[in-house]
């Protein structure tokens, strides 16, 4: 099933390597061009801006969710296709995943791994069937894995979750194993 709808969890920062901005870029025009939403937190900053303006660049379909509080401190982007103020986070995460067929986080912060880890969560809990995807520019999410790996060994993860999990370093492949996600609920009681 192709991912029409994509909700891109990511840095209102730039990081501190122009390959972090590159791969954003390389993101959004990919989605632009195979006829993809984007759907993200609607800030013009950051990794976040330069997402959304190639993929507007490229004619892609590009809708923001950011609440009241940060619409000024992340300074919202104007020329959106849409735009949802919202009043607070857990709006803002309903909402896209409400608008989303799969979840991408690109490098970023606490706030970027927080949003994808609890839809990735939900994923686990059956409560969607939606793609879950890592894009690994630079090896950034290998510190990541590493702990998932750990919480697997330890006895706090199902092994088959941390197989749910879709990791690529380049956005058309992710984009490629995104569209051939077949999901599989496992229970995690039995």
């Amino acid at each position: 099933m192709e991912i029409k709808n994509l909700a891109v969890f990511c840095g209102s920062s730039t990081g501190t390597d122009s390959i972090y901005i590159e791969n954003a870029e390389k993101l959004g025009e990919e989605l632009a061009i195979s006829n993809r939403t984007l759907i993200y937190g609607g800030a013009q900053v950051g990794c976040m801006g330069a997402l959304a303006d190639t993929s507007l660049y490229y004619g892609g379909s590009v809708v923001g969710v950011i609440p009241k509080k940060l619409k000024d401190v992340e300074i919202a982007h104007g020329q959106l296709t849409e735009l949802h103020v919202v009043e607070t986070m857990h709006e803002r995460k309903s909402k896209m995943a409400e608008l989303a067929d799969g979840f991408v986080a690109l490098p970023g912060g606490a706030g970027t791994l927080e949003e994808w880890f609890e839809v990735f969560t939900w994923s686990q809990l059956g409560y969607h069937a939606k793609p879950c995807g890592l894009l690994n520019v630079n090896g950034f999410f290998n510190p990541l894995i590493t702990m998932l790996d750990h919480t697997i060994e330890q006895g706090f993860m199902n092994k088959n979750y941390r197989e749910m999990i879709l990791i690529a370093s380049d956005p058309k492949e992710l984009l490629h194993k995104m569209d051939s996600y077949s999901p599989s609920y496992i229970s995690k009681w039995t």
